[in-house]
C-alpha cells in the first residue's frame, strides 16, 4: 500500500516538473496565451489514452504513469485560474479560446491516444 503512494508521488513529481518547464518556456518566449497549460493537458490526454488503450501495463505502472506523471502534467486548476485571469483582464476572446482549445484538444487527444494504441495492438 505505501509503495503505491511512492509510485504516484514519483510520477507526480516528474509530471509537475515537466508542466512547470513547459510553462516557463512559453513565458520565456513571451507568449501571452497560456499555451504551456494547453500543451500539458493535450500531451497528458494523448498519453493517457494511449496507455489505457494498450491495456498492457501493471497496476503499479499505471499508478506511476497515469495517476502520477500524467496527473501531475495535466492540470485543471491552472487551466481554471488562467481562464479566470483572462476573463478578469477583459481578454474575452482569449478566455473563450482557452476554454474551447483545452476541452476540444484534450478530449481529442485522449481519443487519438486510444486509436494509436489500437493500431499498435492490431500490428503486434
Amino acid at each position: 500500500m505505501i509503495i503505491d503512494f511512492l509510485f504516484v508521488g514519483m510520477g507526480g513529481f516528474i509530471g509537475s516538473c515537466l508542466r512547470f518547464a513547459l510553462t516557463k518556456v512559453t513565458v520565456y518566449l513571451g507568449i501571452e496565451f497560456p499555451i504551456g497549460t494547453l500543451l500539458s493537458n493535450v500531451i497528458a490526454g494523448s498519453a493517457i489514452g494511449f496507455i489505457i488503450g494498450l491495456g498492457v501495463f501493471s497496476p503499479r505502472t499505471k499508478l506511476f504513469f497515469v495517476t502520477g506523471l500524467l496527473g501531475g502534467l495535466s492540470t485543471f486548476s491552472a487551466f481554471s485560474l488562467e481562464t479566470v485571469n483572462l476573463f478578469s483582464d477583459g481578454r474575452y476572446l482569449l478566455c473563450g479560446l482557452n476554454v474551447l482549445l483545452n476541452l476540444a484538444l484534450s478530449l481529442s487527444a485522449v481519443v487519438l491516444g486510444m486509436f494509436l494504441a489500437g493500431l499498435i495492438l492490431k500490428k503486434v
